[in-house]
């Protein structure tokens, strides 16, 4: 008796899933848009959320800015839980080699007097801001409406902690292996008349209740902050002897410019929205101006400390 093995192939009913199909047509999928489009429920509720009877468990209405289809807006990264990992895996990692690096040669600890300072009583300090960040990413993650814009706010908030945990890194190896530079950026964070502002400004942003407006608020901040306190000092840090900074900070130059890949599509989503578009542009116009200014004194604060510790902004 003989067998003959053949290939045969079999054609699928469908290329996708149904909801994909009724957007897009029986085409083939990606990972992105099978794991995020649709995904929130969105009927069949079983109850109202006793704290705010009005809204159901998830609302468009929980934010002014709405767009008619949440699912308009695609994260242009294209991520969904894998590639995020991935990504960010890789992204400490080299953060970790780079730091093991700095620490076996106590780098950092044998930075200036000047630029040390600026270590221990700015830039460490700023692991509370970004812990503060993170609980309004979280409040993004809850309350907006799709998916879509849901996961980027929580894989934002896991950020905003992975951030915190580089600059208490930082500070640790600053402290060459003690805890004694985290002790004192928690008092600046507490007492420094320089950090005074921005902590006011982030707990009130913490507060806001419009998710939306609270993930902008933040972003104006992160807009001043980044430029100005890390990508902003590469120069000075490297020609000023405190070549350690510059390498550690680069991460977080890193990040900032991933998270504006998402945020910036956002709001260019909101802006060209066709039922919403309108509404949408004078309240991110009002987030702009009133949050901007408060952003800029409250930054401005700290860069006159580092302008004063290290000097003025070197020129090209």
């Amino acid at each position: 008796m003989q067998f003959e093995l053949r290939y045969q192939t079999i054609e699928p009913k469908r290329q996708t899933y149904q909801n994909i199909i009724k957007r897009f047509g029986d085409e083939p999928a990606t990972r992105y848009q099978e794991a995020t489009l649709d995904i929130e429920p969105r009927e069949n509720f079983h109850y109202r959320p006793t704290w705010t009877p009005d809204h159901e468990l998830y609302d468009a209405n929980y934010s002014a800015l709405k767009l008619t289809d949440p699912y308009v807006f695609a994260d242009p990264r294209q991520y969904y839980y894998t590639p995020y990992v991935t990504n960010r895996a890789a992204l400490h990692d080299e953060f970790g080699k780079t730091l093991s690096y700095l620490e076996n040669r106590e780098l950092l600890a044998k930075m200036p007097e000047a630029w040390t300072r600026v270590v221990a009583d700015v830039i460490v300090p700023l692991r509370h801001y970004e812990a503060g960040a993170q609980l309004v990413s979280v409040a993004g993650s809850r309350f907006a409406y799709g998916t879509s814009l849901s996961q980027c706010a929580s894989f934002a908030a896991f950020d905003r902690i992975g951030n915190a945990q580089m600059l208490s890194r930082i500070g640790i190896a600053a402290g060459v292996g003690t805890v004694d530079v985290l002790k004192g950026a928690k008092e600046q964070w507490m007492t420094g008349e320089h950090l005074q502002p921005l902590r006011r400004l982030v707990e009130e942003i913490m507060v806001v209740d419009d998710w939306a407006e609270g993930l902008l608020a933040i972003d104006a901040v992160d807009k001043v902050l980044y430029p100005a306190l890390y990508s902003g000092l590469d120069d000075r840090a490297l020609l000023g002897g405190a070549g350690a900074y510059s390498l550690v900070a680069q991460y977080l130059t890193t990040w900032f410019a991933d998270q504006r890949k998402w945020l910036d599509a956002l709001v260019k989503a909101w802006r060209a929205d066709a039922e919403h578009g309108e509404a949408n542009a004078a309240t991110l116009d009002r987030i702009d101006v009133e949050w901007g200014a408060r952003a800029a004194e409250a930054i401005g604060a700290l860069t006159a400390v580092v302008d004063d510790a290290v000097g003025a902004e070197v020129s090209a």
